[in-house]
């Protein structure tokens, strides 16, 4: 490990080494930094809850873009040519703040409508004439490989909260939002709408997957056809730890049935987010959730 000279000629520490220092040893990569951590948290000189949001912090530069966002067939989008009222019920039951504006089909993206551009519009404003075009903020496109902590330092930068993820033909894949990077750091987010999302699992590919490892083994089962029992265990994260025998950290691996699981995100309290491959993909069940 290289360390600098300051202007005066002293030699200046990098942050492991003063992390290190602090804790009682000189961490020489990632691994061995979690090991004094953890031994911090040990020593009480950490609780639980700092040590996994530093543990997010150090993974959210491995995680891409492509590993968190919301891919396009679970998007809620408006079309360019609704109707106010109909952009209104969607607004309404989605209960979100934001939502891509799309052309003629869902993977050209036009703009962002903010909901609260629409308040104007929901009391009579003498006849004023609704155009969505009119209240379209530019969107913010990213490519599916960037890290995320480019993208957090973009979103900072930009005060933008939402940008939509293009795949190598320019077109919508998903979109991600600050909130899903933060989540990577401080654990899930929930909000009192968040029950109304479903399981929790989204296509990434053909035959790829991403699930919230809180998913339960019922909604699993449901959307994949499979047979994991629940008996023991409500989640599909439980089934996880289970199978491996110890609470897993980033890039695990195990099979199960006709899947592959491998962890995307864990902390040291539990596993957060799992990518699922099929190993022996039933074509009537994956194609019907395309």
């Amino acid at each position: 490990m290289t360390s600098d000279r300051s202007s005066d000629g002293s030699r200046s520490f990098t942050w492991l080494e003063r992390i290190g220092q602090m804790l009682g040893g000189e961490p020489r990569d990632k691994e061995q930094l979690l090991e004094l951590l953890k031994d911090a948290k040990e020593r009480e000189l950490l609780d639980m809850d700092a040590l996994s949001m530093i543990e997010g912090v150090l993974q959210v530069s491995d995680l891409r873009v492509r590993d968190i966002m919301i891919p396009r067939a679970e998007m809620v989008c408006l079309r360019r040519d609704d109707s106010l009222e109909k952009i209104l019920e969607i607004a309404i039951k989605s209960a979100h703040s934001r939502f891509p504006v799309t052309g003629d089909d869902k993977g050209e993206v036009v703009g962002i409508l903010l909901a609260k551009d629409l308040l104007p519009f929901c009391r009579d404003h003498g006849g004023r004439a609704f155009n969505i075009r009119d209240l379209l903020r530019s969107a913010v496109f990213v490519p599916e490989s960037k890290r995320l902590n480019v993208l957090l330092k973009e979103f900072r930068a930009s005060r933008n909260h939402m940008a939509i993820v293009i795949d190598e033909y320019g077109s919508a894949a998903g979109l991600v939002t600050i909130e899903d990077v933060l989540e990577q750091i401080v654990g899930e987010i929930d909000d009192e709408h968040d029950y109304d999302e479903g399981p929790g699992i989204f296509r990434r590919g053909k035959n790829e997957f991403s699930a919230k490892a809180r998913t339960t083994i019922e909604d699993f089962n449901d959307y994949f056809g499979s047979d994991f029992s629940d008996e023991e265990f409500d989640t599909i994260g439980g089934l996880i730890v289970n199978a491996l025998g110890h609470l897993p950290q980033r890039g695990e691996m195990v099979e199960l049935g006709r899947f592959r699981f491998t962890v995307l995100r864990a902390d040291s309290r539990r596993v957060h987010l799992v990518s699922v491959a099929a190993l022996e993909p039933d074509d009537e069940v994956l194609e019907a959730r395309d």
